[in-house]
């Protein structure tokens, strides 16, 4: 019997590509049409692993959530440097596939992988003995700012056109410079953020109750 041209569809196959297609052209590249192209195969057949573009979507986001590192808190880290370290994999994560993070921002939904990470977060800090209102509240916390770091590049977003700042904008004389320096910047930023808001949490922790 001779073996088919193209490997047969599988949903990881299916996921790999739509993600493919995602991170090169975003996420309006993403429909059944093209996808099937790129797969070389006939559009409904993406239905027998996929009902809905929506199912497709869910799971591609959540194979994003699978490249982030939880190993941290089975290993049994302070609760301070299992966040620091998990918070520097989940930002690497979407920071590998920023045009997903609008998507993932939603919250985990159905998601196997986005629920083992939520599950994951809340269960080592109340383990700690944070109270599981304020373990909730952190995790949150937590994902927002992550998220928020993601969405965009705060240096990339000024001009590089010194004439812009110059009459009107005393104190941005050098915007036009941030451009070049976008990595050390945002990723600074972040790392600063990161520390501050550790140990914000750090002083509420020792907080004597009462």
């Amino acid at each position: 019997m001779a073996r088919p041209r193209t490997p047969l569809l599988s949903r990881e196959r299916i996921v790999v590509t739509a993600l493919a297609l995602v991170d090169g052209d975003g996420l309006d590249a993403l429909s059944t049409r093209r996808l099937a192209a790129e797969l070389s195969v006939s559009g409904p057949s993406l239905y027998n692993h996929f009902a809905t573009k929506d199912e497709l979507l869910d799971a591609v986001v959540d194979s994003v959530m699978g490249e982030v590192d939880l190993s941290m808190f089975a290993a049994g880290a302070d609760w301070r440097t299992a966040l620091r370290d998990w918070a520097r994999s989940y930002r690497a994560a979407l920071a590998a596939h920023p045009n997903i993070v609008p998507v993932l921002a939603q919250g985990p939904g159905r998601r196997p992988n986005a629920l083992r990470l939520a599950d994951a977060v809340f269960g080592c800090l109340v383990a700690a003995g944070w109270p599981r209102g304020q373990a909730t509240r952190i995790g949150a916390l937590m994902r927002y700012f992550i998220t928020g770091s993601a969405l965009g590049s705060f240096a990339a977003g000024f001009p590089e056109d010194a004439e812009l700042y110059a009459a009107e904008y005393p104190h941005l004389t050098e915007a036009h410079l941030l451009a070049e320096h976008r990595r050390s910047i945002d990723e600074g930023a972040f790392e600063m953020g990161l520390e501050a808001l550790l140990d914000g949490l750090t002083l509420r922790y020792r907080r004597p109750a009462g």
